[in-house]
């Protein structure tokens, strides 16, 4: 059964390459249209390599900080530096928050090289073929997942000194961590305050607390990202209302808006949830298993 599931799982993805790189060929999606095929290549393979190293280098640095770094000083010493860097203080989260919009940038980059435009018709595929890989957007789904997303992730949860191991890596982490020093995403400092508040727990930091100077700067850009979201919201929320988005004809703007929240909502718990497994991968039994919840989350993950 398992030689099966994989058979399956090559076969499509082999059919998702052709298909897409055919859309590619044939002029059939945005930056191909709009430009040229060879761009449209150059930055979907540019784009997927990057995505590969952001998902694998996430996985590692969510997962080596209860290895003592000392341990692999010598054998990975470009690992050493970017961990000695990345785990201090709140560096950790830094880097995560911004490379969390990389991940977003990439993906968009992706279908913007490789989706197909609307009434896009590659290989005379049967219309209900063509409506479940093009139209759906299966083809372009398994195509990003499999090649710039899931293996990486595997590989790196078993091999994260050995993925963090080069400049790549090193390039990585230093546009997540510029990112997030941007203050584009500070709005979701302010959101983590007020979900700890409502839980009753407290925030620590692996910091000293701000001075003056750093509080100001601190908020400011809490303040900018918080203006940067609410006109995202606007933009997005009008567009909904408007029946301006990519939702199938037919759907009223409420479901559609329903939709779009309580995808973000889903979206959110898988990414934190991701994150978490990294971390306890490397815990005891007893540290993970605090609670019932955690108990029973853990046994269905760990067995």
């Amino acid at each position: 059964l398992t030689f099966i599931k994989k058979a399956v799982s090559v076969c499509l993805l082999i059919f998702s390459l052709v298909v897409v790189h055919a859309l590619i060929a044939d002029k059939q999606t945005n930056l191909s249209d709009n430009i040229h095929p060879a761009l449209a290549y150059v930055a979907l393979w540019g784009a997927l390599i990057w995505l590969s190293m952001v998902e694998g280098s996430q996985a590692s640095m969510v997962g080596l900080p209860p290895i003592d770094r000392e341990l692999y000083r010598e054998s990975h010493p470009i690992a050493f530096k970017i961990c000695e860097r990345g785990h201090r203080g709140d560096n950790l989260d830094r880097y995560l928050m911004g490379r969390q919009f990389m991940v977003l940038a990439l993906v968009f980059v992706i279908n913007m090289s490789g989706a197909p435009i609307e009434d896009a018709d590659v290989l005379n595929l049967p219309t209900p073929l063509a409506n479940a890989f093009l139209k759906s957007g299966l083809a372009m789904i398994l195509f990003t997942c499999m090649i710039g997303q899931l293996n990486t992730q595997v590989n790196a949860s078993h091999c994260m000194l050995d993925y963090l191991n080069d400049h790549f890596a090193t390039f990585t982490v230093w546009v997540a961590v510029g990112i997030e020093a941007s203050g584009l995403l500070h709005a979701s400092y302010l959101i983590q305050m007020i979900v700890a508040a409502c839980a009753g727990q407290t925030i620590e930091s692996n910091e000293p607390p701000r001075d003056g100077l750093a509080n100001v700067l601190y908020w400011g850009r809490v303040l900018f990202s918080c203006g940067c979201l609410g006109f995202a919201f606007a933009v997005t929320l009008a567009a909904l209302f408007d029946g301006k988005t990519t939702m199938w004809d037919g759907i009223p703007e409420v479901v559609s808006i329903i939709f779009f929240f309580g995808l973000m909502s889903v979206v959110g718990m898988l990414e934190g949830m991701q994150i978490a497994f990294f971390a306890v991968a490397k815990m005891t039994e007893e540290e993970r298993n605090y609670n019932n919840w955690a108990k029973w989350t853990n046994d269905l993950l760990f067995g």
